[in-house]
Formats: structure tokens, sequence, C-alpha cells
């Protein structure tokens, strides 16, 4: 049997894992970065829509399907990711399927510490919620407890951390989420985890998105191009990937230009090269 350390996830896409020799390296934290509407959101869509029906098969040779996947959002409502999933793909039982994805929903403890109104967004009495105030903790540390809760081999799809980001666009934070961030890559490696970081292009200074670019073991560019006829074209650009990049850059497959489907999702198209 092939050491499960190099085996690979696929990402769903049935147009880009033939690229990728079969998916992504376990254990990679993966920065989904995009322009507004430029298809990181759609690109994490289709991979969970896609490998949802692959759980509890068997693996393929040189493949692992994730044990499963979690959904983990910081201002977004469950029910309404679900319905913006559902509602994108012409798939028949998806409703269905979807829910055995496990949604951690950490909206409580992200406006805690705003000033949203509690009823805005807690369903909880007002006694319950001062309590849970007095025990407040750093929206980094219930993140890391989900991290620990999650099964092994699994996939997980953050949406999105520029909503954490920009609650610590400040020095001392900053340096704090970026540790954390480091220590997060360290135990997806270690639980052969799978993890998927939304970040929206622009929303933080250049430095910064750098700085979690570097962090991470992909950078997966999502943007639109003017083209021909002055229409707009998403592409993406693989932007780093550690012990993956070379063997796309012998074969010029960096760059590729991108549709979305009702009926596949994000799907590559007419691959495209850097010269």
């Amino acid at each position: 049997m092939q050491d499960k350390d190099n085996r690979k996830m696929p990402t769903g896409i049935g147009s880009l894992d033939p690229i990728l020799y079969g998916g992504v390296p376990t254990g990679s934290v993966i920065l989904l970065l995009g322009d507004l509407g430029g298809g990181n959101y759609e690109f994490a869509y289709s991979s969970l829509v896609n490998i949802l029906p692959m759980i509890g098969g068997n693996s393929p040779h040189g493949l692992l399907i994730p044990q499963e996947i979690r959904y983990i959002t910081f201002t977004r409502l469950k029910e309404d990711v679900k319905k913006e999933i559902v509602s994108s793909f012409e798939k028949e039982g998806l409703e269905k399927m979807i829910e055995s994805v496990r949604f951690d929903d950490l909206s409580e403890r992200y406006f805690d510490r705003s000033i949203v109104p509690d009823d805005w967004y807690s369903p909880s009495d007002i006694i319950s919620r001062m309590e849970k105030r007095s025990d407040y903790r750093n929206i980094l540390a219930v993140l890391f407890d989900v991290m620990n809760g999650a099964k092994d081999d699994s996939l997980i799809i953050i949406d999105s951390i520029t909503d954490v980001a920009t609650q610590h666009d400040i020095p001392n934070l900053w340096s704090d989420l970026v540790g954390f961030l480091r220590g997060f890559q360290r135990i997806a490696k270690r639980k052969n985890i799978t993890i998927y970081l939304l970040l929206s292009k622009g929303v933080l200074g250049m430095a910064k998105e750098l700085e979690l670019a570097d962090m991470a073991d992909a950078v997966l560019l999502f943007r639109w191009e003017e083209t021909t006829g002055a229409r707009r074209q998403r592409v993406m650009y693989f932007e780093k990937f550690r012990g993956v990049m070379p063997h796309l850059e012998e074969r010029d497959l960096v760059k590729f230009a991108v549709r979305i489907t009702t009926s596949g999702g994000f799907e590559v198209s007419n691959i495209r090269v850097i010269i």
C-alpha cells in the first residue's frame, strides 16, 4: 500500500484533478485568494459538492477520500451557505447530501466583541449571553477547538479568513493571527487534513496579504482579466504550490481560463500558459 503521507486528496473538480495527478497533497493549507466574484467560492463549493458522493467509499490507489467535510463560518448563517450551494448546482439529491457536511457556526464568538446588537446574531437569552461573555475566549481559541475535534483525513473549508484577519488588523493581534495560522498548518500535517482558506483580495494591505500567502502551502489566485472585445474572463493562477509547482511549470501549466456552470460548477477550460 502506498504511504499515506504520499497520497493526494482530490479536489473533486474533474477538469483539474488530472492536471494535479489526482489531487492536492494531503495536509495542505491552500489559500483561495480571489477578486470579488473571481471564482474562489465557486472552487470551494464545487470541490465540496463533487467530493460528497465519494465519502464512505473506497479510496482509489494513490488517493485519499476525506473522512468528513467541515465548513467553518464566522459571519454567515449555516442555512444561507447551504441554500447558496444548493441553488448553484443542478444536481439531484444535493439538498439531502449536503446534510452530511458538518457546519461550525462561530458567529456568536465573532460578533460578541463587536457593536452588533446581541439579538441580531444570537437566539439565546440575555442571561446566557452575559454568562458566555464572562467566559469569553478569543475566536482563534474556538477555531483551535474545532480543528482539534476534526477527524483525521478531512477536508475543512474556512469561510472566510478575511473575517478573522480584519478583526486582527493591528500589530499585536496580527502577530497572534499569523502565529496561530502557522501552528494551524502544522496540525493540518499531523492530522492529514486539507484546508481551504477563503480570502478576499484587496481587503488587507499587500504586506499582510503576502504574509498569509507565505504561510500557506499553496496559493490559488482567482481574478478577472479583459479579453478580446473587452469581455471579462475569469482566470486562475497557481501562484505557489509547495511540492507541486515544479511539475506544473515543467508543463507550462500555471494559468488557466475558468468557467462556472450549474451542471459542472467550477471548470478549467482552455489551459493557458505563462511565457
